[in-house]
């Protein structure tokens, strides 16, 4: 693997200047020196690293004997060897997160260096290496990494050698990985005879929406299947069309690589639009709504009712109605058994729980119900009738009878924030490789065990 590497050339790096900066070693001169290579993966993979001030090296120098008593120098001009004996001057340069040291004879000729890190083919310190690569592959980010070294006085790598790092050897990698997992993943939901998915969106960074990850999970085994980032130059800096064209990508993709029965999605009027009269009406495929984001708009209702005068009632009934909402979307098996089972909910907020065509479901209530009934009429009344006999939802509310919810979805999009904060900006490139460093996450720890306390309980 290591010789498959990209060349990465120390013309190529960027190292932090010190005032102990060695001039270049001329050609004419002849240095002993050792150095680790790391020739493959367990040269690196796995090797335990230590902070060593400079101050203990130092100490250390001072019981150091070299192999080499005597300068080895010779002049290719004049043959004359210089032969200049210890004691020998020695100093320490920090490049990146290494130490080099040097012994140079009363002449000025290096007699011998020493780097603290292994060295990579082409000449890349391990530490720096290993530094670069690790930030992108821990979800860390370069500026607060680099701020906790500088408090400690510590090389780190420079950001030109980071990015190159980063760029040659990370991103194409990850992105392999992936489409490997994701592959074995596909085959094993080609056996099945009915896939339900559910699909979902997170915009990032802050609220400029440069980028749009759609990602797409399994509903049976919560894995994530399918990971598609638009950069909004691809949409010609239209951000309002970005999950649309997300949703597009996604689905022709698992169109044609699995038996796809159920798409569940927000209720995005531009995605219903292609689910309904559009691009894939005549695919087969049932598009429900997420019930999580249906009660949530729900509430969002109530509750802006409830801030108009005479209405504040309704503040107090909010839960309730959306609890009957979750209810009534799990037990309807129609349209029409959902619309009866809904309306009820009319009768019951003004303590009416047996009217002509039908009754509650409820057990029968404790007499001291400390919740205030609604007036039968009144303003707030009829403002909840509004809401809930609303022609647009009841239209729409077949969506929500499958009874998804993309929660564990929502879930996963709030990991995605350790790898892309939306405090910090990223190029496409890295920005997708970070998306997919999450989905790689996710899915690695889905079956993990739960923690247990000292008692055996699960926490």
């Amino acid at each position: 693997m290591m010789e498959k590497l990209p060349f990465i050339g120390l013309e190529e790096t960027v190292h932090l200047s010190t005032e102990n900066e060695v001039p270049p070693q001329q050609e004419d001169s002849v240095t002993s020196s050792t150095s680790f290579q790391v020739l493959c993966e367990d040269d690196l993979i796995g090797q335990r690293a230590s902070i060593v001030y400079e101050s203990n090296l130092k100490q250390l120098l001072t019981y150091l004997k070299l192999p080499i008593l005597k300068c080895n120098f010779t002049n290719n001009v004049t043959n004359q060897a210089c032969q200049a004996s210890a004691p020998f001057e020695i100093n320490l340069t920090s490049r990146g997160t290494g130490t080099i040291i040097e012994w140079i004879c009363s002449n000025g000729h290096q007699i011998w260096r020493w780097n603290s890190q292994p060295t990579l083919k082409y000449g890349v310190q391990a530490g720096d290496f290993m530094m670069a690569t690790n930030i992108l592959l821990s979800g860390n980010n370069y500026y607060k990494v680099s701020h906790l070294f500088n408090y400690m006085n510590m090389g780190f790598v420079v950001r030109p050698q980071r990015v190159n790092i980063q760029d040659t050897y990370c991103l194409g990698a990850i992105k392999e990985f992936w489409e490997g997992k994701r592959s074995t993943a596909i085959k094993r939901l080609q056996d099945k005879d009915s896939v339900v998915v559910l699909d979902g969106r997170m915009d990032s960074p802050g609220h400029c929406a440069q980028y749009c990850t759609y990602t797409t999970m399994e509903n049976e085994s919560k894995e994530i299947i399918s990971v598609v980032t638009i950069d909004k130059r691809q949409t010609q800096r239209n951000s309002v069309i970005m999950e649309r064209e997300a949703f597009v990508r996604t689905m022709d993709k698992l169109l044609t690589e699995i038996k796809l029965t159920e798409i569940c999605t927000g209720a995005h009027t531009q995605i219903s639009s292609l689910m309904n009269s559009g691009r894939y009406k005549d695919s087969g495929v049932l598009h429900s709504w997420d019930m999580w984001h249906g009660a949530k708009n729900l509430a969002k209702k109530i509750t802006a009712a409830g801030q108009l005068s005479g209405q504040k009632i309704l503040l107090k009934w909010t839960k309730d109605i959306v609890n009957h909402f979750w209810y009534c979307c799990k037990t309807a098996e129609t349209d029409g058994h959902f619309r009866k089972l809904w309306s009820s909910v009319l009768h019951h907020v003004t303590n009416e729980h047996k009217w002509y065509l039908g009754q509650c479901m409820h057990d029968c209530l404790p007499e001291n119900q400390e919740k205030e009934w609604l007036e039968s009429g009144s303003q707030a009344h009829k403002a909840l009738e509004k809401i809930v006999l609303n022609k647009r939802w009841l239209k729409d509310v077949h969506r929500y009878l499958p009874f998804r919810s993309t929660c564990q979805l929502e879930s996963f999009h709030n990991h995605i924030l350790m790898y892309a904060s939306k405090r910090f900006s990223f190029s496409p490139s890295v920005y997708e490789a970070r998306t997919l460093l999450a989905a790689l996450d996710y899915n690695h720890h889905l079956n993990r065990p739960p923690q247990l306390n000292k008692e055996g309980q699960m926490m």
